[in-house]
């Protein structure tokens, strides 16, 4: 396995995972990992649904920093742990998410778009009544909004994200569909000095190609960046390092030779 370090996992501090973080770490010790970056979700005005609590996204930070402290004292030696967040991006949630990022030494903040004009891409009805490609541009077009209003974030998570849940998921989706928006969003990150994720959590969910597909890829290296972590949005010891000799593949396919960690908020370059 030539990519060794899994920079985003969830455990038990965040709402959508039960799954100790101790458990998570020696599994990754066991695959071989390096490093993990624990990447719990933080999404600040996360809409409330029939029989759930939009707090659910609220994480509770001192005692998820505590307990990676914790094991990183523990495992010293076997494995590098780093602390790290996914921000729930949106604008509404503009000043919390700037007063939060600022508020912890994070090695790694992942700004995402979970959230497109108050619905959550997970759930159908926001596919429902039109067809994937408006959903979709909606999507790209909310993602473009965040990246132009927010800067404390070091890489944009699975930029690609609704494709996971949209009909027929990536079937006759492709970069080129989209080329416009996609194009807007890479410069607008590149102008930022802002990297992208390589993200395997959809090949589990059923999808044909990582997040974000192979054509926004390339187009990013194209366009001249660089900046590339690797993760495996793992919620439990399951998935972690998913597909990732697959991710080595198609990233070397689209130009790169190295893809990044983030410790104290810099990136590391590792060769592929």
């Amino acid at each position: 396995m030539s990519i060794t370090a899994d920079c985003h996992l969830h455990s038990s501090f965040s709402g959508d995972s039960h799954t100790p973080m101790e458990e998570m770490v020696l599994q990754g010790i066991a695959l071989g990992l390096e490093t993990m970056c624990f990447t719990e979700h933080q999404d600040f005005d996360y809409p409330d649904r029939e029989g759930l609590d939009g707090k659910i996204f609220l994480l509770d930070t001192d005692p998820y920093l505590y307990d990676l402290a914790r094991l990183k004292e523990k495992y010293a030696g076997k494995i590098r742990l780093l602390f790290g967040v996914e921000l729930g991006l949106q604008p509404e949630a503009l000043r919390k998410n700037a007063v939060y990022a600022k508020s912890y030494e994070f090695d790694f903040i992942i700004g995402s778009s979970h959230i497109c004009h108050g619905k959550d891409v997970y759930y159908p009805d926001f596919f429902q009544g039109r067809s994937k490609e408006e959903a979709l541009r909606e999507y790209f077009e909310s993602t473009l909004e965040n990246i132009r209003k927010f800067s404390n974030f070091d890489v944009y998570g699975h930029l690609d994200y609704a494709v996971r849940y949209a009909p027929e998921k990536d079937e006759g989706y492709s970069y080129s569909a989209y080329r416009d928006i996609f194009d807007e969003i890479l410069n607008e990150l590149l102008d930022k000095g802002k990297g992208i994720e390589l993200n395997t959590g959809g090949i589990k969910k059923g999808m044909r190609d990582l997040h974000p597909c192979m054509g926004v890829l390339k187009r990013y290296r194209e366009l001249g960046g660089e900046i590339v972590t690797v993760g495996s949005d793992s919620h439990d010891t399951g998935h972690i390092g998913d597909s990732f000799d697959r991710a080595a593949e198609v990233l070397r396919e689209c130009g790169f030779r190295y893809y990044c960690v983030f410790e104290k908020r810099n990136p590391e370059f590792h060769k592929l």
